[in-house]
C-alpha cells in the first residue's frame, strides 16, 4: 500500500510511527482488521484526504446515527435514501471520526470507505498485500 501511494524515500516521521504501530498490531493482535483500518485512516489523513464525518455535506447538519449518507468524492457525505456501495450509516461515520473500529459492521464499512478513498491513489491495479506478506513469512522461516 505504502509503495503505491507514497513516493520512494519520502521522509514522513508521522507516517513511519503509524506504520510501526500497525506492524506491531499485525504481529500481536489476533484480529488484525481494527489495526489495518486505523492505519488506512491515518494514511488518508497524512495524504491530506480531509473528509468531514460529522456533518452532512449537503445541509451542514450534524450526522444522524440511523440516517444513511452517500459518499460523493470531493464533496463528502450527503443524506440519501438510496442504499448502495457508496452509502454509509451515520453511526459508521461517527465511528470513523473517532477512529473506533471495534464493531464488525463499522470495520466492514470502514474497509469499503478506504477502498473508495484510496482508489484514486491506487488506480485499478489490485493490492497484493496478503501475497507479499505470505512470501515474507516464508522467507523468515
Amino acid at each position: 500500500l505504502l509503495t503505491r501511494v507514497i513516493e520512494s524515500e519520502t521522509p514522513n516521521p508521522a507516517l513511519f510511527q503509524h506504520y510501526l504501530k500497525c506492524l506491531t498490531g499485525l504481529a500481536t493482535e489476533t484480529n488484525v482488521e481494527p489495526t489495518l483500518r486505523l492505519f488506512e485512516f491515518q494514511l488518508l489523513q497524512i495524504l491530506g484526504y480531509g473528509v468531514d464525518f460529522l456533518h452532512c455535506a449537503g445541509s451542514g447538519e450534524p450526522v444522524d446515527c440511523p440516517m444513511t449518507y452517500r459518499y460523493r468524492e470531493e464533496k463528502g457525505f450527503i443524506a440519501s435514501l438510496v442504499k448502495d456501495n457508496l452509502t454509509f450509516y451515520g453511526r459508521d461515520l461517527l465511528a470513523f471520526e473517532a477512529l473506533d473500529f471495534s464493531d464488525d459492521a463499522v470495520r466492514q464499512a470502514a474497509k469499503r470507505f478506504t477502498r473508495i478513498a484510496l482508489k484514486p491513489y491506487l488506480g485499478d491495479k489490485p493490492l497484493k498485500s496478503r501475497e507479499l506478506f505470505s512470501q515474507h513469512i516464508l522467507l523468515l522461516k
